[in-house]
């Protein structure tokens, strides 16, 4: 698809009622897509973002991307803490700094019953907009910091399988032929 297509395709999508969004699974072909910028946060966008949230809480993630519901946008929605009071949003996300290194278990909505280890930065500053379409600044360490970067790799397309060494996906090999048999029967 071209970036033309896209937008039209994610312009129409913001105007759909966000009841009908769902979770998006791999290997759905939205999910390796890089996504594009949104130009402004409005009430469709809102919409979206609050349906995300039910859709994240719902099957107990801490992240959610656009992507992961069929949305071509760079956004994303986060609560690290799984309190419903901690509700974040990045809309066009940039990371801009980091430090460190971590290791550890990683789980995707988009791969239910699917996680393996990853190392990615223990530290990392955020530039974003929010749900009020104000820029802002956020640095996130350990579990936000890992969000931040699995939910920015979704927007550029990069999925969990792609961070999965050869024994991660040979451990996952069932489960992955499940999700692609699954799609395929759609």
């Amino acid at each position: 698809m071209t970036d033309i297509e896209n937008r039209k395709e994610t312009d129409k999508a913001l105007d759909a009622d966000p009841a009908s969004l769902c979770i998006v699974r791999y290997p759905d072909p939205r999910l390796s897509q890089i996504c594009m910028p949104l130009e402004k946060v409005d009430d469709s966008v809102r919409a979206v973002i609050d349906r995300m949230f039910e859709l994240m809480f719902g099957f107990r993630g801490v992240g959610l991307a656009a992507p992961q519901v069929g949305l071509l946008v760079r956004m994303f929605v986060a609560s690290p803490t799984f309190d419903p009071g901690d509700r974040r949003v990045y809309v066009n996300p940039e990371i801009i700094a980091s430090d460190g290194m971590q290791d550890g278990d990683e789980g995707c909505l988009s791969f239910p019953n699917i996680s393996c280890r990853v190392k990615r930065k223990r530290v990392v500053t955020i530039r974003a907009t929010g749900r009020d379409g104000k820029a802002f600044e956020e640095t996130g360490e350990d579990l936000a910091a890992r969000i931040f970067q699995h939910e920015s790799d979704h927007l550029d397309g990069r999925l969990l399988i792609d961070r999965m060494g050869t024994v991660a996906k040979l451990a996952n090999r069932r489960a992955l032929k499940e999700l692609e048999e699954a799609f395929a029967a759609r």
